[in-house]
């Protein structure tokens, strides 16, 4: 997902980590037939950041499992509010994160990757874009919607309230720990329309289940690349084109988000711990095409995010070769 999904300090949430553990140094034959080492006691253990949203679950776990295979260190993937990690990066606590997105960087955070305690290792290769959603059969009925403007007549607006929300249009948030605009976007465009949040990525994903399956009108905060947009047929509501000037001043927001070449940052500490491991986080790489080879899988077929990566390594060996050279 951050509010890009530009984020917050809202919801600092520390899940459980995720841990998988392995011994010993024996040479072992794994998928796509390739010499690998087990991890090993005399290398040290490397902890990756699994974010709440899918395709952070899948990169932590493709980093998992070949860092385990090829470089032979134990690694242990924990789950961390997106916010609260940089802590965790600069302590040494922490030593990767496979996927951030630009816009989110606060200025707190940004602190970190000024004074090296952070460090930015390069380009994901794939491009987020955030932006507001409706289903296509919500355009079939309101044509207008298709851009902000639709949404600023009041009968309009009616179709999509809620209990909550009273006359006005309910505008679905998600997780808000994610720095969405929305609020200010809305109040900034006098659209009559009131942000809800759903309270995750899953309970949003379960109200639009409900309401597609109803045919309710609804306008939500949603991004690509995710397998969402094409199995919900989601449609986007164009916003004011997106402008530096429009972001200068957070409480006047009123366009639209700005789009986000995804990058992926480290420990300042890495590099010293394990060189190897290093070059490995800076050298991975994903599209948006090669994300969504794989989301639809956990996000629609609900297969372990464990079982995706180990699918993906087994059949993209020419692709994650080149991250170890």
């Amino acid at each position: 997902m951050r509010n890009t999904r530009i984020r917050t300090g809202l919801g600092l949430v520390l899940v459980a980590a995720i841990t998988l553990s392995a011994c010993g140094s024996d040479k072992e034959k794994v998928d796509g037939g390739s010499d690998t080492t087990k991890p090993s006691g005399d290398k040290p253990d490397i902890t990756i950041v699994q974010n709440a949203w899918t395709a952070s679950a899948i990169e932590a776990e493709i980093a998992k499992q070949l860092i385990e295979k090829q470089l032979g260190n134990k690694v242990t993937i924990t789950a961390i509010d997106e916010n609260a990690m940089f802590a965790g990066l600069a302590d040494g606590k922490l030593d990767a994160a496979l996927e951030l997105w630009p816009s989110g960087i606060d200025e707190k955070e940004q602190k970190y990757l000024d004074d090296k305690t952070v460090v930015d290792a390069g380009k994901l290769g794939a491009v987020g874009q955030i932006g507001w959603w409706v289903p296509d059969y919500v355009l079939d009925e309101y044509p207008d919607v298709a851009t902000w403007e639709g949404l600023k007549d009041a009968d309009t607006a009616k179709a999509f309230a809620t209990a909550e929300t009273g006359d006005k249009g309910r505008f679905l948030g998600t997780d808000p720990s994610y720095s969405q605009a929305d609020a200010r976007i809305i109040e900034n465009l006098k659209l009559p329309f009131e942000a809800k949040f759903s309270g995750s990525e899953a309970a949003t994903v379960a109200e639009l289940d409900r309401a597609v399956a109803a045919k309710e009108p609804v306008v939500m905060y949603w991004w690509t690349p995710t397998a969402a947009v094409a199995k919900y047929n989601l449609k986007p509501v164009e916003l004011p084109e997106y402008s530096e000037e429009c972001y200068e001043d957070a409480d006047a927001i009123d366009c639209a988000y700005p789009e986000d070449p995804l990058i992926k940052v480290a420990s300042g500490k890495l590099e010293a711990k394990d060189a190897a491991v290093f070059s490995f986080v800076q050298k991975f790489q994903l599209t948006n095409e090669q994300q969504l080879e794989m989301l639809p899988s956990v996000e629609i077929d609900k297969k372990p995010a464990k079982d995706v990566a180990a699918q993906w390594i087994a059949d993209n060996e020419s692709v994650w070769k080149s991250w170890f050279e």
